[in-house]
């Protein structure tokens, strides 16, 4: 149980400051005598916990941006339709396509050395981007899931013109909707593990605020790095486990 924990509380930091918690729970939780559909489903739980944590705090401090209601909705659609496919179509192609994907956002940021220090000019229509990534970046999240929120903050900094502090917090909202969408559905199957997902959620409640302190205090010049580092972290995690065989 202090494993669960102390796995929970590093992944919902990091996970707050620039996604890829998963690339701790999820080893730690496939090591239980599971099926791949309960370690997910357990995983989806106790990561809700750390996305809750997250929104709210950004909530209190002010940091959640306006008009991302219709970003809400279009997301819980998404997930659903992402987490009703997880169980019929396979995802091969997509595992071995987003490496490569996280590895291009890592140079982009790497080269980019002001991308997200201030806003910049919107160039997408508020609506139209809430329901297109919304839609998009919700189904991916419910039917695979790996680096979700840099994918958020991405397109928040580049289409909407939002600083990564801004963006980060508004990626938070985005992944919690996604997370409890994607729950509901698999508590519905009986996928959930309770017990360890109890220990590793509350690790993640208090690494969601740990990690919204963090990105509240130290900044997008903070925030940057570490989703590089993120970024490479986990597109080399995918390439082994998708292209070493």
């Amino acid at each position: 149980m202090a494993i669960l924990f102390l796995s929970g509380l590093v992944a919902g930091t990091m996970d707050t400051i620039a996604g890829g918690g998963g690339l701790i729970t999820v080893p730690v939780l496939f090591s239980f005598p599971w099926t791949p559909f309960e370690a997910f489903g357990t995983n989806k739980f106790q990561s809700t916990f750390g996305s809750f944590s997250a929104t709210f705090h950004f909530w209190r401090a002010g940091k959640i941006g306006k008009g991302l209601i219709l970003g809400v909705l279009f997301t819980a659609v998404g997930a659903l339709a992402g987490a009703i496919v997880v169980g019929i179509v396979p995802s091969p192609w997509l595992k071995k396509f987003i490496p490569f994907l996280l590895l291009a956002i890592a140079v982009v940021l790497y080269f980019a050395k002001n991308f997200g220090l201030k806003p910049g000019k919107p160039r997408m229509a508020v609506p139209l981007f809430m329901a297109v990534f919304g839609l998009a970046i919700g189904f991916y999240d419910g039917f695979f899931g790996p680096g979700t929120g840099t994918f958020w903050a991405m397109a928040f900094v580049w289409l909407l013109g939002r600083d990564l502090r801004e963006a980060t917090a508004s990626t938070k909202l985005m992944n919690f909707t996604s997370n409890i969408v994607s729950l509901a559905f698999f508590l519905y199957k009986g996928a959930v593990h309770f017990m360890p997902g109890m220990a590793m959620a509350l690790g993640q409640f208090i690494g969601g605020w740990i990690g919204t302190k963090l990105v509240l205090t130290k900044g997008s010049r903070f925030i940057r790095p570490v989703m590089i580092l993120v970024a490479v972290v986990l597109a080399c995690k995918l390439l082994w486990d998708n292209w070493a065989a």
